[in-house]
């Protein structure tokens, strides 16, 4: 349902906000490796949550890309919102361009719901909230299995 590269503006907005309280800027090189994204790339997505305030980023030698306490509230859905946009919670299923609840696909109604749902879900997340459940160990963000 949401792209890849909403995926990794999830992903990457997590991590620089599970690292909020060290004080630190974090570079595209550091984001890339913890979230498992291709450096271009997370650069490029990195830059769309800037501009839509989502994250912060400072030019220089002392710069980086960070979160503000006053960002760390917002929810998920603005991540979404800024790199797919909010159609993504009204397309349909099978992919059909004339899907609606007069003219709907053979999947229209069980998707309805199961769409309707992520969007709920992220709406009603802050990136605050999945940070902190990163930083106490019981989510991950990237695919290192660590060895007990």
């Amino acid at each position: 349902m949401i792209s890849k590269a909403c995926q990794y503006g999830i992903r990457a907005a997590i991590y620089i906000a599970s690292r909020h309280n060290d004080g630190i800027k974090l570079n595209i090189k550091q984001i890339a490796c913890e979230v498992d994204a291709p450096e271009a790339f997370t650069a490029k997505i990195l830059q769309v949550l800037n501009k839509y305030h989502i994250i912060t980023s400072l030019k220089g030698p002392y710069g980086g890309f960070f979160i503000e306490e006053f960002q760390l509230e917002q929810p998920v859905i603005n991540i979404v919102n800024a790199i797919d946009g909010m159609s993504v919670f009204k397309e349909c299923g099978l992919g059909l361009k004339q899907c609606s609840a007069s003219h709907p696909c053979p999947m229209h109604d069980q998707y309805k719901i199961a769409r309707d749902a992520l969007q709920n879900a992220f709406q009603q997340t802050s990136i605050r909230h999945l940070a902190m459940q990163v930083n106490e160990g019981s989510s991950f963000i990237n695919n290192l299995v660590l060895k007990n």
